[in-house]
């Protein structure tokens, strides 16, 4: 288990993903000098990534991992799925919520394909960047069910960094302490009693379009 470090319990809102990014890359001042590679999690994730990469002078990438919400309720979690294909699975909020063996195999296949377009697209602008022995930050704007992150974790994983950090500025405890099996620390600035949706704690949270990643990921490979 990695160890875990979470500043405050506050719910106070971040102003947006931008200052959310900046306070979290404080933070990690002391992997500056490992020059670490940030991966986002697109799409919001990349904000936050590119905030901690500019601070720590680090490099910039993105992992491609994608959740599958619950039938209804797209944007419960109940499962994530990594580029190579892996599921992580929640069984517990999927029998809750009655999603069949069926329905997590068709929402596989789809999230795969939306995996494959954003490979295709961004990709094209940003060429991945080798991970092997690396100090690698994984970023995202906040942890609920935390499927999506392992997702990315599992992916990050198969290329053998160095070392592992997860960075969040907002999360659940009870996601925190799981997803921290999976790394070799996790960073989360706020993890307030009462969670609920990530977006309840920016107070502005827009959708994050595929053209914002794309100019993002075209300043940090220049």
């Amino acid at each position: 288990m990695g160890t875990v470090r979470i500043l405050s319990n506050s719910p106070e809102p971040f102003v947006d993903r931008r200052e959310a990014g900046r306070l979290l890359a404080r933070q990690l001042e002391r992997f500056r000098a490992g020059r670490p590679v940030v991966l986002g999690i697109p799409r919001g994730g990349v904000v936050i990534a590119a905030e901690i990469a500019d601070h720590l002078g680090g490099e910039l990438d993105i992992v491609l991992s994608r959740k599958i919400g619950a039938p209804g309720n797209p944007e419960l979690a109940i499962a994530a799925v990594a580029e190579d294909g892996r599921l992580f699975l929640d069984e517990r909020i999927a029998e809750r919520v009655g999603a069949s063996g069926a329905f997590i195999a068709r929402e596989q296949g789809r999230q795969l394909g939306e995996i494959a377009r954003r490979v295709a697209l961004f990709r094209a602008v940003r060429p991945k960047v080798p991970l092997h022995g690396r100090v690698v930050i994984v970023a995202d704007d906040g942890l609920a069910t935390g499927a999506t992150m392992q997702a990315a974790l599992w992916a990050a994983h198969r290329d053998q960094p160095g070392s592992m950090i997860a960075a969040v500025p907002v999360g659940a405890v009870d996601t925190i302490e799981r997803l921290s099996r999976s790394v070799d620390e996790l960073v989360c600035l706020r993890a307030p009693e009462e969670f609920g949706a990530v977006g309840r704690f920016y107070r502005t949270f827009n959708q994050v379009e595929d053209e914002e990643v794309l100019a993002i990921l075209g300043r940090h490979a220049a």
